[in-house]
């Protein structure tokens, strides 16, 4: 039997964060092979993996990023299975490697193929699985191109959104995550009217018409005024119509449209957890 030395044991504990024991058990296991120690490892978080498969993983960090020129924008979850986790700062810091590498990529699918330290980022989760004892997983995977994309993370990492704008004026930056920010805590449904299905409209008709009818208005009148509430309900649920929450007083649209003359929000894309 080989022996295995501390400094083995704490190279092996750098490189996949495993326990200490963890580490010592699965170097003796492979006889002090460095290599194949990590393997009896990753073996171990698929055994993990397999009987933690049906587990809720709500928990985790939403992470958004940006590349260098502005002109894409990116948000992962790292999700896991307990609160305590997703506070860890090195859930956290993979998390926000693992975001750096979706950058790179166009789907969830390239992303858990895609290289990480040597490895696939998919071996990567099922050998943190078996490190922590949860099943940890990528859930979302949203990206989006503008002329200029912004990001917010909210505190605690439960949301994070990207909005991209028509172009990169001077006071883009603020602006788009200004109004990332309005996303996170307003939750818009859509970009704008055209972005809100006809199936949600016709159904908020219905719940206006049968509100009206409840309140004795006349059969005749209940389109007109219909139509006047869904106009309200995209006032309220589209981000570009939704009353800035930093100046009430205008519409998003006109508070972008204060920071330049010819800017837009042209699109977002928001993840919350727990939603």
């Amino acid at each position: 039997m080989a022996k295995i030395t501390a400094a083995e044991v704490n190279k092996l504990r750098k490189a996949t964060g495993a326990g200490m024991m963890d580490c010592k058990k699965a170097l003796v296991e492979a006889d002090g092979d460095f290599d194949k120690a990590i393997e009896v490892l990753r073996k171990k978080g698929q055994k993990v993996a397999a009987k933690r498969a049906d587990r809720d993983s709500a928990e985790g960090a939403a992470i958004a990023k940006v590349n260098e020129d502005n002109t894409k924008g990116v948000i992962i979850s790292l999700n896991c299975e307990t609160d305590f986790v997703a506070k860890n700062d090195d859930f956290i810091k993979m998390a926000n490697s693992f975001a750096d590498i979706a950058l790179t990529v166009s789907s969830k699918e390239e992303l858990l193929k895609a290289d990480y330290n040597g490895i696939s980022v998919e071996d990567k989760l099922t050998e943190q699985t078996g490190v922590i004892g949860e099943k940890i997983e990528i859930g979302a995977f949203k990206t989006l191109e503008a002329a200029f994309v912004g990001s917010y993370i909210h505190a605690g990492n439960k949301i994070a959104v990207i909005t991209g704008l028509s172009k990169n004026a001077e006071g883009a930056d603020e602006a788009a995550k200004n109004v990332s920010m309005q996303a996170a805590a307003m939750n818009p449904i859509a970009l704008n009217e055209e972005g809100v299905d006809q199936e949600t409209i016709d159904k908020e008709v219905e719940i206006a018409k049968d509100t009206l009818r409840q309140e004795g208005k006349p059969e005749e009148m209940l389109d007109k005024i219909a139509k006047g509430k869904i106009q309200r309900y995209f006032k309220d649920n589209t981000l570009v119509n939704q009353a800035f929450i930093k100046d009430s007083k205008q519409s998003v649209a006109a508070y972008v449209k204060s920071v330049d003359s010819d800017l837009t929000v042209v699109g977002f894309e928001r993840v919350a957890l727990g939603e």
